[in-house]
């Protein structure tokens, strides 16, 4: 049977071994605090080809080139370790893959490597991955996965995360996708088009045409639709985009200015801002669509509600004190309370999905990507552009990605990312100018 995109993208049993290996004793890791100041060294070498044969995609070589070249890249981009290769390290036998010859590794700490197997054609294709731990000459994990040769970057992003997993201990995040908006245009009358692509920046869409300007995107926690603002003329709309079918609904409309919808953990409804009369207040409607119900009703503007990971509570910021500042409340506007305090104001606060932080934009001369806890304690900037704001986690909880502006009436805006170390900084290519970034979950 023809394989549709990402019919499975399932552990599988390799042929090269009966069951999966359990997992060795070594001790072979990495600092996801930043507080140890050397990047793991691991080799990726070429992945090579039971046989070379001829898939859509390329052959069985170039795919395994490439799926290396990706593994790589995604490991440096998490600033965590420092990869060598594919390009300059040499081929590895088909027979080596399960059995290496550690000798060769020896300048390296963890060799990562693998192999392709299909038989061409439209059929499937089995990338195999493999970690070990060179000093102990140890395995470490072993992972399989079959995809259709046109989803073999999928295959790529899930060995690299199998690798962060098992050397960091952290759930990983290269297998997700990233909601944007794309810009171009003047600064002062830029088109805005919803746009969609890989967490490194590739196979990117466009979702929207321009014709009405696209805000705010976010995916829902099953990742299966997106939620946006659409501005045309006049009206307002909510528009919630299904990525399966390419359709979208109207959940809610409006002549009054609407933005930052977010969904509830569990789906079933969105929050958003909506100004009306010249207050700004922050709403609830319905997935499905309904009547609004407001749960905030003071003076001034209260915009930005994320929901905490498990749907008790809503962090937002308000200017109701004479700037703005970050506030939490229940999950119903009961229990409204103040928890920024520092100096400067606050804006765009995004509840992790640990639960553990809640990131912000700092707003105190520039704009700056910051984070602190729930309580509002232990604040901490962690980038220092000329304008970066509006972070967005990643499914594990551990990077931010955010959108840099540059100054100037030719400046241009650009997705970026960052870890919580505050020093691993990676620019995420985009064909336009790239802003209000979304992080989508792991992907199953």
């Amino acid at each position: 049977m023809k394989t549709t995109l990402l019919r499975h993208l399932a552990v599988a049993t390799l042929a090269l071994a009966a069951a999966l290996a359990a997992p060795a004793m070594a001790q072979l890791s990495v600092d996801v605090t930043g507080e140890i100041d050397s990047n793991l060294k691991i080799a990726v070498p070429p992945l090579p080809a039971q046989q070379d044969v001829a898939t859509p995609a390329g052959t069985a070589s170039e795919l395994g080139r490439k799926i290396a070249e990706v593994i790589a890249s995604d490991l440096k981009g998490s600033g965590l370790f420092a990869p060598s290769g594919p390009a300059g390290l040499p081929a590895i036998p088909f027979a080596e893959v399960t059995a290496p010859q550690f000798d060769k590794w020896n300048a390296y700490q963890a060799l990562a490597q693998g192999f392709v197997r299909t038989t061409g054609g439209e059929a499937d294709i089995t990338v195999g991955c493999y970690l070990y731990d060179v000093a102990l000459k140890q395995e470490l994990t072993r992972q399989g996965y079959v995809v259709a040769p046109r989803d073999w970057r999928r295959a790529a992003h899930k060995c690299a995360d199998a690798i962060y997993a098992r050397l960091s201990g952290e759930s990983p995040f290269f297998d997700s996708r990233i909601a944007y908006i794309a810009e171009s245009g003047p600064k002062g009358d830029r088109v805005k088009r919803l746009a969609i692509m890989d967490s490194d920046g590739a196979n990117h869409r466009f979702i929207t045409n321009g014709q009405s300007i696209a805000l705010t995107p976010r995916f829902s926690p099953d990742y299966k639709s997106i939620v946006y603002v659409s501005y045309l003329n006049s009206r307002v709309r909510i528009y919630v985009y299904d990525i399966g079918t390419g359709r979208q609904r109207l959940v809610t409309e409006s002549n009054n200015t609407t933005f930052a919808p977010r969904w509830s953990p569990d789906g079933r409804n969105i929050l958003f801002a909506m100004a009306v009369s010249g207050n700004t207040d922050i709403y609830r409607v319905a997935a499905s669509g309904g009547t609004p119900v407001r749960l905030t009703n003071s003076p001034g503007i209260d915009v930005g509600g994320s929901y905490s990971p498990d749907g008790s509570q809503i962090v937002f910021e308000s200017d109701r004190s004479g700037g703005q500042q970050i506030y939490v409340m229940n999950a119903d506007g009961s229990n409204q309370r103040r928890i920024s305090h520092g100096g400067g104001r606050y804006a765009t606060p995004e509840w992790s999905p640990r639960g553990d932080l809640i990131a912000f934009t700092k707003l105190s001369g520039d704009f700056k990507v910051a984070v602190m806890t729930p309580t509002g304690d232990n604040e901490r900037i962690l980038t220092n552009g000329w304008q970066d704001e509006q972070p967005s986690w990643s499914p594990n909880g551990r990077v931010l990605q955010f959108f840099r502006t540059s100054p100037g009436k030719q400046g241009s805006s650009q997705v970026w990312q960052v870890d919580l170390t505050g020093v691993n900084e990676r620019r995420i290519p985009t064909p336009l100018s790239g802003s209000d970034p979304a992080w989508g979950p792991l992907l199953p």
